[in-house]
């Protein structure tokens, strides 16, 4: 059947201003890391990302090495797109990213001017795309100068191959010191992908007051601490769940009986607002000024339609903050 997207998409979904700048963004953003891969069928990708559009989603979030296998995402992606999304591209805010390993030899990884320009370039083969909307550094490179860093993001601007430029896995001061640069280039940097949850905060104190300071936002990722605040864990490990699998980083069977007392508060924090456990940990991510959007992962259309309930109870009370507040206290002793 020929996909035509519900008409009905935009009436719900919260969107908000990426900083200073004129771009907004969905506040749920859709994530595809690690279930639109080689091992994942196609059909199954699709009918996720349907799902997320018809609900108002517009930001999809890729990098060169998703997958598995490293590329596949965004080839996917692009067979995706080539077909019934096609006409909804500029609908899209579609983000890419390079600087993990993603190809041997010394150009395949980190933040020089080679391996960027070259992985945008492949980016863009692999999703057939004409330009990325946010093209980022994946993560700081301690050998390479952030000027060059900046000067080969500002090069893709333009020369067409992206519209913005953000920054991923910086921590305050070398957001910081990155941004100065794009200010002096005029480069529309806007925007920051940080790891931040209920349970790794640190960046409120660190990333957070740069931010403010350079009008700048963010999308979290990991907003969900892998699952872990979800209900999926409040009644043992799922054969079939992250923390099962060894494979999966940042998410480990000790890591879940650390925090499984803590979870179970939380959730009921939750029940309490008359939210699961997952919506309530993405509306708490919104609570932050600087967080545009969250990120979720799926590997069903169910799992978009849960998430998205978020958006139905996003005020919290002073003292809905301080229970917060205390039972991730509790967990951190």
């Amino acid at each position: 059947m020929v996909y035509l997207a519900n008409d009905k998409r935009y009436d719900k979904m919260v969107y908000n201003r990426v900083g200073a700048s004129g771009l907004k963004v969905s506040a749920i953003a859709l994530g595809l890391w690690n279930n639109f891969g080689s091992v994942d069928p196609l059909e199954t990708q699709k009918a996720i990302i349907h799902q997320a559009f018809d609900l108002g989603i517009t930001y999809f979030d890729l990098a060169n090495n998703y997958g598995p296998i490293p590329g596949s995402a965004e080839e996917n992606f692009g067979r995706i797109m080539a077909g019934d999304m096609k006409p909804y591209r500029d609908e899209m805010v579609i983000a890419s990213k390079a600087g993990y390993v993603m190809w041997p030899g010394p150009y395949g990884n980190w933040g020089s001017r080679k391996s960027i320009i070259a992985s945008a370039d492949q980016s863009l083969r692999r999703t057939g795309l004409d330009y990325f909307d946010i093209f980022y550094s994946h993560r700081a490179d301690p050998e390479t100068p952030a000027e060059e860093t900046a000067l080969a993001l500002d090069q893709l601007v333009r020369s067409g191959k992206a519209l913005y430029v953000g920054i991923s896995n910086y921590n305050g001061a070398q957001t910081k010191a990155i941004a100065a640069i794009f200010t002096d280039l005029k480069t529309p940097f806007i925007i920051h992908q940080p790891r931040y949850n209920m349970f790794d905060r640190g960046i409120e104190t660190d990333l957070f007051p740069v931010l403010r300071a350079e009008h700048k936002a963010a999308v979290s990722y990991s907003s969900l601490a892998q699952g872990l605040l979800t209900d999926r864990y409040l009644h043992g490990i799922p054969q079939d769940s992250r923390a099962a699998k060894s494979t999966i980083p940042f998410l480990h069977e000790d890591q879940v009986e650390k925090t499984l007392s803590t979870v179970k508060r939380l959730n009921d924090v939750a029940a309490d607002r008359g939210q699961s456990l997952a919506e309530m940990a993405l509306a708490w991510n919104l609570r932050e000024p600087e967080i545009a959007s969250v990120l979720i992962g799926a590997s069903r259309p169910q799992q978009v339609v849960d998430n998205v309930k978020a958006l139905d109870h996003l005020d919290f009370s002073d003292a809905e903050l301080k229970q917060i507040d205390a039972i991730l206290a509790g967990q951190n002793k």
